[in-house]
């Protein structure tokens, strides 16, 4: 039983720090960029878009197409970094256990 009582305040610590990890990711935000740092985007640590700058030298109509691929490219790049940290901020929780594919936390 004295395994079990340990077993409840190991499981209690993983959620709280869970809880803490949702909160800084939350709050976490992460620039991706391209055409040179032309268009950039950047993410909350839940994914969201935050922010959008484009140079207005790319503001032409006549180039709108160039303009939304590099927007994609840029939303792309913020996304790979933000599922970076958090997958950093994961190992540090599970203290460096890596997690079988396709299950990610938080659920």
């Amino acid at each position: 039983m004295k395994n079990l009582g340990q077993m409840m305040k190991q499981a209690q610590k993983m959620q709280q720090a869970m809880a803490e990890m949702q909160e800084r990711l939350a709050a976490a935000e992460v620039t991706g960029s391209a055409g040179g740092g032309m268009v950039s985007v950047t993410l909350n640590g839940k994914g969201e878009m935050r922010r959008v700058k484009i140079d207005p030298a790319l503001v032409d109509p006549k180039e709108a197409e160039v303009l939304e691929d590099l927007i994609v490219a840029a939303h792309n790049d913020a996304k790979a970094k933000i599922e970076a940290h958090v997958a950093e901020e994961m190992k540090k929780l599970t203290g460096g256990l890596d997690l079988p594919p396709g299950l990610t936390l938080p659920f």
